[in-house]
């Protein structure tokens, strides 16, 4: 697939997967359009692309905020490519995590991705066809020890973005779930413990992990191919979310439930 004139927005795209993202897609000749808290960061990530940028600051949990950014980002040459990437990870034990941190990780992680997506959703589905990418993780695929929100919420997103795949089944939308392992940014670092506070320090598994650079080319390149789930990992973690694969034939199972008007159905019996 040729991404050249084509308008990628992506969220969380000040750092990491999120940034190598932006510049992936800019080197294919995409427009692209970048989203986040930090509007110095946001800046200097634009600098790095050669192609036309667009940036729109704004946090995810701010409804009115992420309303108006839609709204621009559909202006600005209509969307193409659409990343839900925005989040934050964990590190405590269950038994010592305050219940606030389980709510402020699905919010973040989960709720507003899908806020995000709906807000998008009617221009998407106007204009029939385009790519909406969901960033879970392997921890969306196994349940990771030290991670209960935040498999919760990773695990939720997928669920999200498998039932939509089927709604716009009929359509030349398309959905990709992307189940990334290990990847050297600053997600541990940056992850909650039990308080609520970051963490403040990375793990060594992380920072020998994949450079994000080649993650995002492995998942444009899949994008590309229109595959639906995208496992980015190595090793033990690849072999975790290989074994967890939801097979092809079940998704298309449920595409086809689509095709014979299983909504239809829904709908008229209220």
């Amino acid at each position: 697939m040729n991404f050249e004139g084509k308008t990628a927005w992506i969220t969380g795209a000040s750092s990491g997967i999120g940034a190598a993202l932006a510049r992936e897609w800019g080197h294919r000749g995409a427009r692209v359009i970048l989203s986040g808290r930090d509007e110095a960061r946001l800046a200097e990530v634009a600098d790095s692309i050669s192609t036309e940028t667009l940036i729109l600051p704004f946090d995810v949990r701010d409804d009115d905020a992420m309303k108006d950014a839609t709204d621009k980002a559909a202006a600005w040459n209509g969307v193409d490519i659409f990343v839900a990437n925005a989040g934050v990870s964990q590190r405590s034990a269950a038994v010592d995590t305050d219940m606030q941190v389980y709510r402020e990780i699905i919010d973040i992680d989960l709720t507003a991705q899908i806020a995000a997506t709906q807000a998008l959703l009617p221009h998407v589905t106007e204009r029939g066809s385009g790519h909406l990418l969901f960033i879970s993780s392997i921890a969306g695929k196994v349940g990771v020890p030290m991670r209960t929100a935040y498999c919760a919420a990773k695990f939720g997103l997928a669920g999200y973005a498998d039932a939509l795949r089927a709604e716009l089944s009929q359509s030349d939308v398309q959905v990709h779930v992307i189940y990334p392992g290990s990847v050297a940014t600053d997600v541990s670092r940056n992850a909650l413990t039990s308080d609520g506070s970051k963490r403040g320090r990375s793990d060594s598994v992380i920072d020998n992990g994949i450079p994000p650079g080649e993650a995002a080319k492995w998942i444009v390149d899949a994008v590309a191919k229109g595959e639906r789930e995208v496992i980015v990992a190595q090793g033990m973690e690849q072999a975790m979310g290989e074994a967890r694969r939801t097979p092809e034939q079940l998704l298309d199972q449920v595409a086809a439930m689509v095709a014979s008007g299983y909504m239809e159905k829904m709908k008229a019996e209220g």
